[in-house]
């Protein structure tokens, strides 16, 4: 087994995290500020990539850590080492609510495809890297699922998906469609692809964008009913604006809901 052999415990429900249990000398590998807690006998280390390469010189390294930026991750990523005698313990939580997905690549025959921002940790020997959806017109209009995260190797690895997660098996031939925004991730077998929804009424007032994604089996998916981009937008959307008002329901109704609460800035 080339990567670490690593422990877990997952806590909570909807805002969870998850505990990595450390032998000495294991190392578990997470993306920058999802960091909660370590025991005393853990060292943190700012690392180039997934740290997978270790061997592989500079430019090697480089290499790696360059594929994380067409995801929009950072350069780099933090190593927590066991550096004690005995069994050490580091956590690290969710950025919102949602579920924490122990992926066994050992089980997924090596590989598994998931959002770009799902990845959260992984045993040390675990591969980040990028996958490319085939067909340039997936790739001009794919929005958030033209480019996904690739996970390699045959250790642990942890995604997050956020609000409540379905688990999916697609039998062979069986094709399931889902906005792009929604899909956590796949496993290797199933064909990914993205699909015009087509109408014009569909196109200029469907309010759900111009495409989803087509997943065809066999294999096994994940989907995540709140994606982030989706709960950031609806952030925005209620924040308030620069003359300090906030957005409202109604234009009527707004305003008197703004007086039952004490705020008559119209």
């Amino acid at each position: 087994m080339r990567s670490h052999e690593i422990d877990y415990q997952i806590y909570g429900e909807e805002m969870q995290y998850i505990e990595i249990e450390l032998d000495p000398q294991e190392v578990v590998v997470a993306e920058a500020g999802s960091f909660m807690m370590m025991d005393n006998g853990i060292r943190m280390e700012t690392i180039f990539g997934d740290g997978s390469n270790s061997n592989s010189g500079i430019f090697g390294k480089l290499l790696s850590a360059g594929k994380r930026v067409l995801t929009g991750e950072s350069l780099f990523m933090t190593a927590f080492e066991n550096v004690g005698y005995g069994k050490s313990r580091v956590s690290f939580a969710s950025p919102y609510p949602g579920k924490i997905i122990p992926i066994d690549l050992a089980r997924f025959d090596g590989k598994f495809i998931c959002q770009k921002d799902a990845f959260l940790c992984a045993a040390k020997g675990v591969q980040v890297g990028i996958e490319f959806t085939r067909k340039l017109g997936t790739g001009l209009f794919g929005g958030e699922g033209f480019i996904m995260q690739k996970l390699e190797g045959d250790g642990l690895a942890f995604v997050h998906s956020g609000g409540t997660l379905v688990e999916k098996q697609l039998a062979a031939g069986e094709v399931l469609k889902v906005d792009t925004g929604c899909i956590v991730g796949f496993t290797r077998d199933v064909q990914y692809d993205i699909e015009f929804i087509g109408g014009i009424k569909n196109s200029l007032f469907g309010g759900e964008g111009l495409f989803f994604a087509t997943l065809r089996g066999p294999g096994t998916v994940y989907v995540q009913s709140l994606p982030f981009s989706r709960l950031a937008d609806r952030i925005i959307a209620s924040a308030p604006k620069a003359g300090g008002s906030r957005r409202e329901e109604g234009s009527i109704l707004g305003g008197l809901g703004n007086l039952l609460d004490g705020d008559n800035r119209f």
